[in-house]
């Protein structure tokens, strides 16, 4: 249990009986957990997909949805929380059932708590081994989410949005740095939705002339402009019944825009040179490296065409905020790219690794796999030595880390500032660091932008 406990472990309480939700509470911080609680199945739903608690303690009956619904409903998610369940009323047909949906124990009020403690400790030491099994699984299998690779907190967060996203219908604004892996995503959507069996296409918005892509997207009637000599029908047409990727969104000409936001609007397309609508069903999945917000600012993104595309957005992480994902990335790309030398490479050494993760990557996943493949066409031992990765990443090894200089600043000399000054310091910090981007920062510092706004409110 101690070792569990110098984990950080993070548990939820779910029980409606606030003097014994405090008891549990009081008794777990004691032994060194983190601890959040709930009053209800509901509550409990919420905190779990906004943190993803290693273990939750729930009652069986609750207000509203009980605690077997909440059991259920936790086995669906990415890297599911260990579940224990507790009860006053508990028969032998319960404690099956819900050791059969998942349930890791089955406790009886009046509590033990020593008994308590030891069952957290079991399932927390169970997970833990569980997690560690699958991680190593992972580094060797091809594929994660749809093709997606990661185990981090953001990428598990990122795959049940995406999850969630993918049930509705309405367009899609996916953002996120270059080489994060937009398409990737956009076809992970795709692949979960009920759209699954029709086309996914995709175009890049910026490798098409402006004068063309009209013509692209919605298709042309014979002799509609020079060279026209027969007829052809767009993108949009050939995405019928799927989904349509526009890639590099941000790129799009403003005459354009108003005419994609007439299709999201009306359901419809009109050919190059045809006077007749044609209807349409497409998803629409956008995607930009951009600050839309921003490009609407300058007026070079129309407004009402950004509000329409946002219906639902989402932000990929960077690689450097993805903690443990380099060594599971690092494995996977070694595995595809050492196989087809003479002499295979098989691993890297712990000091490459290490330069690895101290990287940055501002290319993210693609600059990864690049130097991946570089370094096992230069290796010359079954290991990826220093040496054999790009300079670029040997060279950022000399700078020292910034965390002395950045705890320094936060503090702001010799005199030690309220928690609430620091906090507000490192929001100002973060978002300074994602060169303005209030989404982006939402992200690292893991709050939503409504919160985010409000230090920034008090900080001004």
């Amino acid at each position: 249990m101690s070792t569990r406990a110098d984990l950080n472990a993070s548990i939820l309480i779910v029980e409606d009986d606030s003097g014994l939700r405090e008891l549990i509470q009081e008794e777990l911080q004691d032994a060194g957990y983190q601890v959040s609680s709930a009053g209800s199945a509901e509550q409990a739903g919420e905190q779990i997909a906004r943190t993803y608690p290693d273990l939750v303690i729930s009652d069986l009956r609750l207000p509203g949805e009980d605690g077997l619904s909440l059991l259920k409903s936790t086995r669906s998610l990415a890297g599911a929380p260990a579940f224990i369940v507790i009860t006053a009323f508990g028969t032998i047909e319960q404690a099956v059932s819900a050791l059969q949906l998942g349930a890791d124990d089955f406790l009886t009020k009046p509590l033990n708590l020593e008994h308590l403690r030891l069952s957290v400790a079991r399932a927390l030491e169970r997970q833990a081994l569980e997690r560690e099994v699958d991680r190593y699984r992972r580094m060797l299998n091809a594929g994660d989410f749809h093709d997606i690779i990661g185990r981090s907190t953001p990428m598990r967060q990122l795959f049940e949005q995406i999850r969630r996203i993918a049930q509705a219908d309405g367009p899609v604004l996916v953002g996120g740095e270059s080489g994060a892996g937009k398409e990737r995503v956009a076809r992970a959507i795709h692949a979960e939705s009920e759209r699954h069996n029709g086309p996914f296409v995709a175009i890049n918005c910026a490798g098409i002339p402006a004068e063309l892509l009209e013509s692209e997207l919605f298709g042309h009637k014979a002799g509609a402009f020079t060279g026209a000599q027969k007829a052809r029908k767009g993108l949009f047409a050939e995405a019928d019944g799927g989904t349509l990727l526009l890639d590099e969104i941000g790129e799009m000409p403003l005459q354009m825009q108003s005419k994609l936001l007439r299709v999201l609007q009306e359901g419809s397309i009109r050919p190059v040179g045809d006077n007749h609508e044609h209807a349409i069903n497409v998803r629409i999945i956008a995607a930009t490296n951009r600050d839309l917000e921003q490009e609407v600012e300058k007026e070079v993104f129309r407004a009402d065409l950004f509000y329409r595309l946002e219906t639902f957005s989402i932000e990929i992480p960077p690689l450097r905020q993805r903690g443990d994902d380099i060594d599971l990335l690092t494995a996977h790309y070694i595995a595809r790219f050492g196989a087809t030398r003479p002499e295979p490479v098989t691993g890297i050494s712990t000091e490459a690794q290490q330069l690895l993760r101290q990287y940055p990557f501002p290319g993210n996943v693609r600059e990864l796999a690049n130097a991946i493949e570089r370094a096992s066409v230069f290796a010359r031992h079954e290991q990826i030595q220093p040496e054999d990765l790009p300079a670029r990443i040997r060279r950022h090894s000399g700078t020292q880390p910034e965390s002395s200089a950045l705890l320094e600043s936060l503090l702001g000399g010799s005199e030690l500032p309220p928690l609430r000054q620091v906090e507000q310091r490192y929001v100002q910090h973060v978002l300074e660091r994602s060169d303005g981007n209030k989404r982006q920062a939402a992200l690292t510092l893991g709050i939503g932008r409504r919160t985010l706004y409000r230090y920034l409110e008090e900080s001004s």
